[in-house]
């Protein structure tokens, strides 16, 4: 049994929680199969405490289609109870190794969204209303097959929020290669037993979306390459789990529900957990800044495979095992995410330069008169904001702040030596870039990212 940090209160915040936690011992190891309303919640009860230098082995659920069609889920995903790391504290930072991530679906099923009017107030990821009885979150269950079939278990009325505009349902291979989109018989029989397709978690109350069973892609091949879309550590603020991001977040600015907040709390409070950036894979890092004690870090999300941009707005939602190794950077004080990913996920101008390379450079210096060459290390800082131009400025603001530079600096540098990229679409991008390892070591990053690419 996984302990369960809180105060006297059923609070953990500040100077009760370090209290109490002297009393527990911190885990080697943290099994977490444990799950979020959908909101994360710096007030409430973590789990831990985790060593430093420990590790997290999660059962995941599914985000995005599950949770929407669930009233009970306040935030769009189901993610993992959050991990209180010891020796975390506000202004540190948690690096987050992606040691494995394993899928455990057989099938799933996924599309483009269109949300129900009149069953929600504001937010239809947020405050659901049925348009029967009018209960707020009504608990629910899966009757029959196809989108009328989450029921609200008061009145019995279709009470999703969202339907799927154009989808598909799609099975992978026990190997984990490969996916492909299956027809209308196969969709229907694999909605017949939905839960056991989708090998949701023992622990998870959403309601499978396999049990819609679209089928209006069929025959596609796709390849599988595993990621997580959301990891990272919790919000300063309340916040439901896919709004801790700049983009899904602006719809918290003057919402009409408990959450509400302006812009200026969005971007103190934010943790950017929520990126869906297809890099945040196997054998990548994630540096993620601590905004409450003992940093809170959760994980949830998976997907089966996602191009750039998630241009749909979803993607293909799996159960899935990640095994993350957790250690505490002490003041490195970050806005936002730095990721570090896997060599050949880096652009071709960020990749580490070869033995090769660094002597035509040093031949170069000879000649031109250049004293010396800098000895550089790629990293990607995470930006996100209402549009993917907003979270240019963010990322580039950010990496401007934690090594001191110009904008205008980093702007030459992310151009001649990596780049921008898109993580999710509308809002959620990666300015990644080489810095030389003086700043590094200033901005206390440098042993880890050497850790990774040298």
């Amino acid at each position: 049994m996984v302990n369960e940090l809180t105060s006297v209160s059923g609070e953990i915040t500040g100077e009760s929680v370090y209290r109490e936690k002297q009393v527990i011992q911190a885990a080697e190891t943290i099994f977490v199969n444990e799950f979020t309303d959908g909101v994360l919640n710096p007030n409430a009860p973590m789990l831990g405490p985790l060593k430093d230098g420990g590790t997290i082995i999660a059962n995941t659920a599914p985000g995005c289609w599950g949770p929407m069609i669930t009233p009970t889920i306040r935030g769009g995903h189901e993610v993992t109870k959050p991990v209180y790391v010891e020796g975390a504290e506000v202004g540190d930072a948690i690096v987050i190794q992606i040691k494995s991530i394993q899928v455990t679906s057989i099938a799933t099923s996924s599309g483009t969204d269109e949300a129900q009017n009149e069953r929600f107030i504001g937010d239809p990821f947020v405050k659901v209303k049925c348009p029967g009885c009018g209960k707020l979150h009504p608990p629910t269950i899966v009757q029959g097959i196809g989108q009328e079939s989450v029921k609200c278990m008061t009145c019995g009325t279709d009470t999703t929020p969202f339907k799927i505009s154009n989808g598909y349902t799609m099975t992978f291979n026990s190997k984990g290669n490969v996916g492909l989109t299956v027809g209308k018989e196969a969709a229907r029989r694999i909605a017949q037993d939905s839960k056991n397709y989708m090998r949701t978690p023992e622990n998870s109350v959403q309601n499978p979306i396999t049990s819609f069973a679209p089928s209006d892609l069929i025959g596609v091949l796709a390849r599988m390459r595993p990621f997580v879309g959301q990891l990272g550590t919790t919000p300063s603020k309340a916040m439901p789990d896919s709004h801790n991001a700049g983009d899904f977040g602006t719809f918290l600015i003057g919402a009409p529900h408990e959450f509400t907040m302006t812009e200026d709390e969005l971007n103190i409070h934010r943790t950017d957990g929520h990126m869906d950036i297809n890099r945040v894979r196997e054998g990548a890092v994630v540096i993620c800044p601590v905004k409450v004690p003992g940093g809170g870090v959760y994980v949830g999300d998976m997907h089966a495979m996602q191009g750039d941009g998630e241009i749909a707005g979803h993607t293909t939602d799996v159960s899935g095992i990640v095994q993350l190794q957790v250690s505490v950077l002490k003041k490195v004080n970050l806005d936002g995410p730095i990721l570090l990913p896997n060599v050949e996920d880096l652009p071709y101008t960020a990749k580490p330069f070869t033995k090769e390379e660094k002597r035509i450079a040093r031949e170069l210096a000879e000649e031109f008169g250049v004293k010396q060459v800098e000895e550089s290390f790629p990293l990607s800082v995470v930006g996100t904001g209402a549009n993917l131009n907003v979270a240019t400025e963010n990322a580039l603001e950010r990496a401007a702040k934690l090594f001191e530079l110009t904008v205008e600096e980093v702007r030459n540098r992310a151009t001649i030596t990596g780049g921008i990229e898109i993580g999710r679409h509308p809002g959620v991008v990666t300015a990644t870039v080489q810095m030389p390892k003086t700043l590094l070591k200033k901005a206390r990053l440098f042993k880890t990212i050497k850790r990774q690419y040298d």
